[in-house]
């Protein structure tokens, strides 16, 4: 009778990938704020020398086969910004659910994951305050393993806003800004989100218009916050902090307020927890 022997490599983990670099990947189905976070991240100083990709081409359809095709070479990158907002998750749960599944071991260690979404649909409404986020920021918990979750209000359209299109109609993202927010610009401005989002990156701008334009953008944001939260100003004073505001053991901050930050600390952590590793005999 033959004995079985029991086959066990320890020094090598098929499920981690250590030659990770400092790569970059932008999921989502909207260019729009696929350039927004490519810019922002191009126009860090911190962040030089970084690669971007953002798998994309042309129509939803071929971004989302470009996606899957690319969902192995994700082991390469450090981190993987995921736009997780409801309207795009049915077309990119399954690449997603495969991107996962190729960097799982690694999360959290090696690379890590940034989400960016609209929230809860009933965010307004809920008479909680942010305490709605814990639910639906555990349920990403699960699917993602996030580092950090970044609420984009420029995502969010409340359930009145609804488009209702035939059953026929071309899947496509909306561009137009929420109803809540076109009020806090001028008469007359253009308010695509497209404009908006690059008004406020202002990447072709002085160091110090930047800045002023991002100040600009918290005061808004935290204006019209306030107007459908009263309430809960400590609240949202954390979620607008670099830190973000902690609810149990899920974290939300506020897209794009200390976005670059975030990118700056996670990889520099993934580097270096990398270079430990190595370090081990």
């Amino acid at each position: 009778m033959i004995e079985r022997q029991e086959i066990i490599d320890d020094k090598h983990d098929i499920l981690t990938h250590r030659a990770r670099r400092n790569t970059i990947y932008i999921l989502t189905l909207d260019p729009i704020l696929g350039t927004d976070v490519a810019e922002r991240i191009g126009a860090d100083p911190r962040l030089k020398g970084y690669e971007i990709v953002q798998p994309g081409a042309g129509t939803i359809r071929d971004t989302v086969e470009t996606m899957e095709r690319a969902a192995q070479e994700t082991t390469r990158a450090r981190l993987l910004v995921f736009d997780v907002r409801r309207a795009g998750l049915p077309k990119l749960r399954k690449v997603h659910r495969d991107i996962v599944g190729f960097n799982r071991k690694d999360f959290n260690n090696l690379c890590f994951s940034i989400l960016i979404g609209d929230g809860p649909p009933m965010l307004y409404q809920n008479g909680r305050g942010l305490d709605v986020f814990t639910i639906y920021l555990g349920a990403h918990r699960v699917d993602y393993h996030p580092a950090v979750f970044f609420y984009d209000p420029l995502l969010h359209y409340e359930p009145a806003e609804a488009h209702l299109g035939a059953i026929d109609d071309e899947f496509a993202l909306r561009s137009d800004v929420p109803q809540r927010l076109a009020p806090y610009f001028r008469k007359g401005q253009e308010t695509t989100v497209e404009a908006v989002r690059r008004y406020f990156r202002a990447v072709d701008k002085p160091d110090e218009v930047r800045h002023r334009r991002r100040q600009m953008l918290k005061r808004l944001y935290r204006r019209q916050i306030h107007k459908r939260l009263p309430g809960y100003e400590d609240q949202i004073k954390a979620w607008m902090s670099r830190k973000g505001l902690q609810l149990a053991t899920e974290k939300i901050n506020l897209y794009p307020m200390y976005f670059e930050d975030w990118v700056y600390k996670l990889m520099h952590k993934a580097q270096r927890n990398a270079e430990s590793t190595e370090d081990t005999p």
